[in-house]
């Protein structure tokens, strides 16, 4: 059975990393010439400025006294330049976007994950095809760049890491720190012949990346003071950076410069997925080359922002945000970078229409010898007679667009040379879209194939193992033929071999060759298939239905509850009607009704609005303090025993009490330290974590009797949960583990009344490393419910903490009790933690269960499995590359959850069996099998 709990993590690692696969991969490709435009460029250099974080609302809506919030932004709008929407997309983080604005193009999802200092694969960019390029701002951003630029022509000016401190006093010394060191840079220039004459060359470009907005953002929401003053400051800055260059350059009008940002963000301060705060974002443009104003009676938007935003009159240009690359590069006269995807947004641009034209041109050059790349690549790893050509963008239609959109520029018909040129590009983007996908449907089935063989393997195993199902039907026992091996063999060994001559890469292998062993391990149990399906003829069809049909509802549920929380709520108030259903009522009516209860009153969490938008210090507080109630209430109850253990359990107990008591000083300390701008105290970090490292050992130090090891991993679940807290989903571990302990009561109470005999009482029952085997029974259609209520809580225990189904849902303030330095990978696994607490302790009481309802672990578990394996298929099908960023963000957002869940499940599992069975002794403390 470990074999197959092994083989089935690595099963799920492949069906995980297949959505990235099918869906997601890199878009690059090699080996393209470089494109520019002929005639010279209206600008000598360029200032780009990015605001990291800030969204397009923020900065062009007024303030609270009827002022603009960024006034010299909204006179460049009014009197000198073009502005808009750039429209981001999925992932919306500061690597991708910055990476679309600069490169021109869409890394895929899994690129986040990647690395943020360096790149993980190597692609062209504007800074690379820049003469010179001087960059200020954080190294995270700058150093991504450079490192992936050829030649020493890209210089960065960055401040330190450490800096970057969600928790400080100020941190617009982020932005200030820009503007400060530019200035220094362009007077020590006046003194620097070499620096100067670099500075004069053409093809120049200033990189401004300016994180303040972001941080403030993460540490305050966007609706803050902070927030807002931090734009009026940005805005302030550009004004000097913008007369310091025009005085530098003698007001030569050489210069264009572009302000935006590189992503929005919600309002309780998160950002990565695809709401439209998160993927609108500022765009302006003025200086050289840049269409000046224009005033229109009517705007092509129906939206009510214009209005808000008091711009109606002013013409806005959207734009998609790689579209900038492409207009950086037509403004300095540099190629368009390799890889970009971007169309140039010619009505930004002020020049003649010839130069329009010619710009056109050399875009749609460009992004065809892209798609030529890519068609190349596909036709030479596929067998001929399997290659389908784009049929839209043929060899020979190609050349008759080109050479038409050349003949119309001599014959200075230049409308229809632009009109040429833009089809030509979106023929170009659709065919690479095709090569791009045009394995989907082949990696699609093969991990479709995987996906059903391994779930019904599963199920086979779960009904030849721990069923008494197919019992008697049968008694005799065939082994399989070898012809059934000797066929698969011969289907693996042929599909490797197509594999090989089309020169796939190694993951093919695995997606396509896996459903190979799987079938053939479903097809070898044929006598089981035979003995079910001979039982299923036997069982009453109504039944059979009836069960079959609720559960698919209940999975159903499940899945809708991805999308509507509210689903949860529905769910568990059909749950407390469930002893009325039984004869519970009328048996253990004390223990149906606080089921009822909690199950009403876990109920309401998941119409609780998400975390971080609502926080609240005193509901952290507030659950502290039930903690500890809950505590002395246990205490009180031990010194009335009379166990020879009790000064032990005791000291334990005040030893968890305290560390409760430590954890709501933390939080408190903490939140009033950084609502004074002192920054995270050196005293509560060090706390923080020692209990956070101690909520995994204390529990051990506990007896292995079942409520009281279970009330141990509870309070110092706890502790650790009070510090990853900032509001109301600190009380949802409490509700949710006094429902649990309601649960394993439920469960003994209905196992008595099927009839099966229960030698101890809960109170009784200790949990034991060494089970024994002989103690466990057949599985019954009621353990089918039982495995569902689990999976049902499990999906709960996420989204009942305030979580959805999306990146942006997670709320950096939860970490600061440990750190506020930005630390993305340290805080993603802290806010990782605090989603696994309320799992840990819903498996740890599915433990309980499993032993009070005197079933084996490893049979209930593979049920769960089958469900979570049920639901993943639903969302793989769900998954979607197209329509709106929000649902593109949502679709993968659920698929790479639910699939977490699975895999993460079986850790889990034994981390809830270690929790649970595993005791530690301090020096000197007798031995007993009671504890």
């Amino acid at each position: 059975m470990l074999l197959f709990f092994i083989v089935g993590l690595l099963v799920h690692f492949v069906f995980f990393a297949s959505i990235f696969d099918i869906y997601f991969t890199s878009p690059l490709v090699h080996g393209m010439a470089p494109q520019f435009t002929p005639l010279p460029p209206p600008a000598r250099r360029l200032v780009l400025i990015v605001a990291d974080g800030l969204r397009a609302d923020a900065l062009y809506e007024f303030d609270e006294k009827g002022n603009p919030r960024a006034p010299f932004i909204r006179n460049i709008i009014m009197h000198e330049g073009s502005w808009g929407i750039s429209h981001t997309h999925v992932p919306t983080e500061s690597r991708p976007g910055h990476v679309a604005l600069i490169a021109g193009f869409y890394e895929d999802v899994s690129a986040v994950a990647k690395g943020w200092k360096e790149n993980p694969v190597e692609f062209d960019s504007l800074l690379n095809q820049s003469k010179y390029t001087w960059s200020w701002g954080s190294p995270d951003i700058l150093s991504m760049f450079a490192k992936g630029a050829t030649g020493n022509h890209v210089f960065t000016h960055s401040y330190d890491a450490d800096s970057e401190d969600f928790g400080a006093k100020d941190v617009t010394k982020l932005d200030t720190w820009v503007f400060d060191n530019i200035k220094e840079f362009f007077h020590a220039a006046r003194n620097n012949q070499s620096l100067f004459s670099k500075l004069n060359e053409e093809k120049v470009v200033f990189f401004l990346h300016l994180l303040g907005i972001d941080t403030n953002g993460h540490a305050h929401r966007p609706t803050s003071r902070e927030y807002k003053d931090n734009i009026k400051l940005v805005d302030e800055g550009v004004k000097e950076i913008v007369s310091l260059l025009k005085d530098f350059y003698g007001n030569d009008e050489k210069t264009a410069f572009l302000f935006t940002s590189d992503h929005g963000m919600t309002d309780w301060g998160s950002h990565g997925a695809g709401h439209p705060s998160e993927t609108f974002t500022p765009f302006v443009a003025w200086g050289a080359g840049i269409k000046y104003p224009q005033k229109v009676s009517d705007q092509q938007f129906n939206d009510v922002l214009l209005k808000g935003w008091k711009l109606e009159s002013w013409k806005r240009q959207d734009i998609n945000q790689a579209d900038v690359a492409p207009l950086m590069a037509s403004l300095i006269g540099v190629p368009f970078p390799l890889n970009s995807v971007g169309i140039l947004p010619v009505n930004y641009l002020n020049n003649t229409d010839a130069f329009k034209a010619e710009s056109m041109y050399t875009n749609a050059k460009q992004i065809l010898e892209q798609f030529k790349v890519k068609m190349t690549q596909k036709k030479e790893v596929t067998l001929p007679f399997l290659f389908t050509p784009f049929k839209l963008l043929s060899d020979s239609k190609q050349l008759d667009i080109l050479r038409k959109a050349r003949s119309y520029i001599k014959q200075e018909n230049y409308d229809e040379a632009v009109f040429l040129c833009m089809e030509l590009i979106h023929l170009s983007l659709e065919g690479l879209t095709y090569y791009h996908t045009y394995d989907r449907f082949f990696l699609g089935i093969n991990v479709l194939l995987g996906f059903v063989g391994w779930t019904s393997y599963a199920s086979l195993l779960i009904i030849k193992s721990h069923s008494s199902l197919t019992r008697g039907v049968s008694k005799e026992v065939k082994k399989p033929s070898h012809l059934l091996l000797c066929s698969f063999v011969t289907i693996g060994i042929l599909m490797a071999f197509f594999l090989l001559i089309q020169a796939c890469p190694w993951t093919y292998y695995v997606y396509c060759l896996l459903p190979v062993p799987i079938w053939y391990a479903v097809l070898r149990e044929y006598q089981v298939i035979q003995d079910l399906v001979t039982s299923l003829l036997t069982f009453p069809s109504r039944h059979f239905v009836g069960y079959l049909l609720a559960l698919a509802l209940g999975i159903e549920v499940l899945v809708l509850s991805f999308f509507y929380r509210y689903m949860l709520t529905a769910g568990l108030i059909v749950f407390a009607g469930w002893p009325f259903t039984t004869q519970l009522w009328t048996r253990a009516k004390s223990i149906s009704l606080s089921w009822i209860f909690f199950c009403l009153l876990l109920a309401v969490f998941p119409l609780m609005p998400v975390v971080g938008r609502k926080p609240d210090i005193f509901l952290v507080m507030g659950a502290g303090l039930l903690v500890l109630l809950l505590s002395l209430f246990v205490v009180t109850s031990l010194i009335k025993t009379k166990d020879s253990f009790v000064n032990d359990k005791l000291l334990l107990h005040l030893l968890q009490m305290l560390s409760t008591v430590l954890s709501m000083w933390a939080v408190y300390s903490t939140h009033n330290s950084l609502l004074k701008k002192q920054g995270l105290p050196l005293i509560n970090q060090v706390v923080s974590w020692i209990i956070l490292a101690s909520s995994f050992l204390v529990p051990l130090l506990s007896p292995r009797n079942l409520l009281e090891r279970l009330f141990s991993i509870l309070v110092s679940s706890m502790s650790a949960y009070l510090l990853l807290s900032t509001g109301y989903e600190a009380l949802f571990p409490l509700v949710l583990s006094c429902l649990m302990f309601v649960w394993i009561h439920m469960e003994q109470e209905t196992l008595q009344q099927s009839g099966v005999s229960c030698k101890q009482k809960v109170t009784s029952i200790h949990f034991s490393y060494n089970t024994d085997i002989t103690q466990f029974r057949q599985l019954c259609l009621d353990d089918i419910r039982r495995a569902f209520f689990l999976v049902f809580f499990l999906v709960t225990a996420f989204f009942g903490t305030g979580n959805i189904a999306s990146i942006n849902s997670f709320d950096l303030a939860s970490v600061y009790c440990f750190l506020t330095v930005f630390s993305p990978f340290m805080m993603g696994a802290l806010m990782l933690w605090k989603i696994f607490i309320p799992f840990v302790l819903v498996m740890c009481a599915f433990e309980a269960v499993q032993l009070t309802t005197q079933l084996s672990s490893k049979s209930l578990f593979l049920m769960v499995l089958v469900i979570s394996d049920i639901m993943a298929l639903h969302f793989f099908f769900l998954v979607k590359d197209y329509g709106s960023w929000l649902d593109i963000g949502t679709s993968i957002s659920h698929y790479v959850i639910v699939m977490c869940m699975t895999i993460v499940l079986v850790f889990l599992n034994g981390l809830a069996q270690l929790l649970t069975t595993k005791k530690l002794r301090l020096r000197g403390q007798p031995k007993s099998h009671l504890i």
